[in-house]
């Protein structure tokens, strides 16, 4: 098996997660803080050196009605800069409500402020690459 790599890319932050060696479990990697188009792109490319993914997961935020708006449209920018500069698959997945529901989780976990902010993309990446898995596995 091949560790899965997911995305959650927003206008200043991305959530980062991995799989375990097996594809069963997703644990956080990072928020990372965009710098510039440059930058970032190095940075990408030093977390998948790192974690040596075969395949990358992106969050795809279409509305609720399906439309797909200038968010999606910027994820499917985003994965497709990942797949030609790295030649790695990647894969887009529904993501409606995960930032929602990271939200709630770390509500009930009373995280606030400063952190939260730090905490809610990388929590955002993990529950897509758990719902891929699930999906997938």
């Amino acid at each position: 098996m091949e560790r899965i790599m997911a995305f959650d890319p927003g206008e200043r932050r991305v959530g980062v997660a991995v799989s375990d060696p097996l594809g069963l479990t997703a644990q956080p990697v990072e928020t990372y803080v965009r710098v510039s188009p440059e930058a970032d792109l190095a940075h990408y490319g030093e977390l998948i050196r790192t974690w040596n993914p075969g395949k990358i997961v992106i969050g795809y935020p279409v509305h609720m009605n399906a439309d797909v708006g200038i968010k999606a449209r910027q994820s499917k920018e985003f994965g497709t800069l990942l797949e030609e500069t790295y030649g790695i698959p990647v894969v887009y997945l529904d993501e409606r409500l995960t930032t929602v529901q990271a939200h709630r989780i770390l509500s009930e976990s009373s995280v606030r402020g400063k952190k939260r902010r730090q905490t809610v993309d990388t929590l955002a990446a993990v529950l897509i690459l758990e719902n891929y898995l699930q999906m997938n596995g």
